[in-house]
């Protein structure tokens, strides 16, 4: 089987990990990848790490005799880009953006989007035509609490402190992007307000209907390139036994997700698209962290394996890759 794929918005960050997976993805053929600003050049004149593995060229046309469209956009132009170029209801879509992510913007024109969590939505996402692909913060976020709310075991605030590397923030230059400032440097912005908590709240809230506790999340920007790690405590009752049963039980049978017993680092998954979880118990205090690569788990290595889900591929095909340890 070999599924026919498009990726729009290939140039950016995204597009090229993107593209780095489907190259070697055993069931996949890129049938085109768009970029305006790069119609006509060689793929591997822009992602320069791929010369010798495709001799593709971006073009500016969008064909449709395709089986998934993948949408590496920035917020705001998935949704531009549906309205101005109408896809084919045949096609599955898989939107790397956060416009379609809420349940109240999950529907557009005559497509409707599930949230493309595998560790939450995992049934839904097999039978899905359309995805919207978590955010990389909330991906990280969540995966630290959902057995938690599986249980209806979040009975009071959760402090949330997570760190994302430079990669988390685009490929376009802006003054917090420029080297010489991100640098041996580390800053605090949007506090409290993050957009991801948002579609985190909703999806604890999925598990846990009579969640009222407040997420009180401190977002970082890390002087490294990708990865996230994120750091969370709450109150709880729960032994660390008890808490370590619950997350293995839950994660059991997700292939990407690992709780460790061991303390973990952001080496451990970069350039992987793996989750690590580690649980501590510090008095009354039940402490988790979870560690993903920002630009795989956290975007282009899980919407291939929302791809795999939808098409009934083993979710793990073409996405083994392995961190290094060094």
């Amino acid at each position: 089987m070999k599924i026919k794929a498009g990726i729009i918005g290939g140039a950016g960050y995204t597009g090229g990990e993107m593209l780095r997976i489907l190259v070697n993805h055993p069931n996949v053929e890129i049938a085109f990848v768009n970029s305006t600003s790069n119609a006509g050049n060689l793929i591997s004149d822009v992602h320069t790490d791929l010369i010798g593995d495709t001799d593709l060229k971006f073009v500016s046309d969008i064909p449709q005799d395709i089986d998934v469209l993948f949408l590496c956009v920035g917020h705001g132009d998935a949704k531009k880009f549906l309205a101005a170029n109408p896809i084919n209801d045949n096609i599955k879509i898989i939107d790397l953006s956060q416009d379609f992510r809420l349940h109240a913007n999950a529907s557009f024109s005559t497509k409707d989007f599930v949230y493309g969590l595998p560790e939450l939505n995992h049934d839904k996402i097999k039978v899905a035509k359309n995805i919207a692909n978590p955010g990389c913060f909330a991906t990280c976020i969540q995966l630290g609490l959902l057995p938690l709310a599986s249980k209806g075991l979040i009975q009071n605030e959760v402090h949330i402190n997570a760190t994302t590397g430079s990669t988390g923030a685009g490929q376009s230059l802006a003054t917090t992007s420029h080297f010489s400032w991100r640098n041996n440097n580390l800053s605090i912005y949007k506090a409290f307000e993050h957009q991801h908590l948002n579609e985190i709240t909703e999806s604890l809230l999925q598990l846990q209907p009579s969640l009222s506790e407040a997420l009180s999340f401190i977002p970082q920007r890390g002087a490294f390139t990708r990865g996230i790690l994120a750091a969370m405590y709450l109150e709880s009752d729960l032994s660390l036994e008890e808490a370590q049963n619950i997350y293995e039980a839950y994660y059991s049978a997700h292939p990407f997700t690992h709780v460790s017993r061991k303390n973990i680092d952001l080496k451990q998954v970069v350039n992987t698209n793996k989750a690590l979880v580690h649980i501590e118990k510090h008095g009354g205090k039940l402490f988790i962290i979870s560690i993903i690569d920002n630009l795989l788990k956290g975007a282009s290595g899980q919407a291939v394996q929302n791809m795999n889900l939808m098409f009934g591929l083993d979710e793990t095909a073409g996405l083994k890759l392995k961190a290094a340890n060094f």
